[in-house]
């Protein structure tokens, strides 16, 4: 099995390559800051795609960041600013 690499497309703390998302939300579920987020994406198979919610505060802990998880683990990993559907 093969590895992919993906690269920086710029000064960014954190990026994603969305052509090679999948949306199975797995990154989302293991963010402990709540930078990432799925959103809706009509055009996707799965109609979800990543999305970067609030990237300063990757690597950040902090207790708005710890609640901020939370609440898109709790609207079944999608953005708590696109709303629930």
């Amino acid at each position: 099995m093969g590895t992919f690499r993906t690269e920086n497309p710029g000064n960014q703390p954190v990026w994603v390559n969305t052509s090679n998302c999948k949306a199975c939300d797995i990154c989302v579920s293991v963010c402990p800051a709540g930078v990432l987020a799925m959103r809706y994406e009509i055009s996707s198979t799965l109609g979800a795609m990543i999305s970067i919610e609030h990237p300063e505060a990757c690597a950040k802990l902090t207790d708005e960041s710890k609640a901020r998880q939370t609440a898109i683990a709790a609207n079944n990993y999608y953005s708590i600013e696109q709303g629930a559907r």
